[in-house]
């Protein structure tokens, strides 16, 4: 054994670039999908990849130019956490306060920010030196309830 006890997990961490297009958006959710399964990590991977999913492609489409987005991995003995870089300073619509009304049934967009609002354990975003990072985070899954690799 390597010294740590059963109930401990070890921290890692990821940061990669993405490009500023649609293909990031499975690329990112491979990683975390990585990320989680390497390290036989506790936390819903489905969950992280989904979330993950979202916020890339909110930064792909609502920020301007083509520098690159930043993805950031971050695997706690609590849980994960999943931040996504961008160059653009404001703030992302309704991250953490609801939305007035219920989302409209025909759209296709919109859905996102609920989403991870509805299925972290926390959200929300800060500003970096270059632009903003939009986070959130899950817990770790007890034993039983998490999905057999098959």
């Amino acid at each position: 054994m390597n010294g740590l006890a059963l109930h401990e997990r070890p921290s890692a961490s990821w940061r990669i670039a993405l490009p500023h297009s649609a293909a990031a958006v499975p690329v990112a959710r491979a990683l975390v999908r990585t990320a989680l399964t390497e390290l036989e990590h506790a936390a819903d991977s489905d969950t992280a990849e989904l979330l993950t999913a979202e916020l890339v492609a909110n930064a792909v489409e609502h920020t301007a130019g083509d520098s690159p987005i930043e993805l950031v991995v971050e695997l706690l003995p609590t849980g994960c956490k999943v931040e996504v870089h961008d160059r653009d300073p404001a703030p992302p619509g309704n991250l953490t306060r609801p939305s007035v009304g219920e989302p409209d049934p025909w759209q296709e967009h919109g859905r996102g920010l609920l989403l991870i609002r509805a299925l972290s354990a926390s959200c929300g975003h800060r500003p970096t030196e270059s632009g903003k990072a939009v986070w959130f985070r899950l817990p770790t899954v007890p034993a039983q309830r998490r999905r057999r690799p098959a």
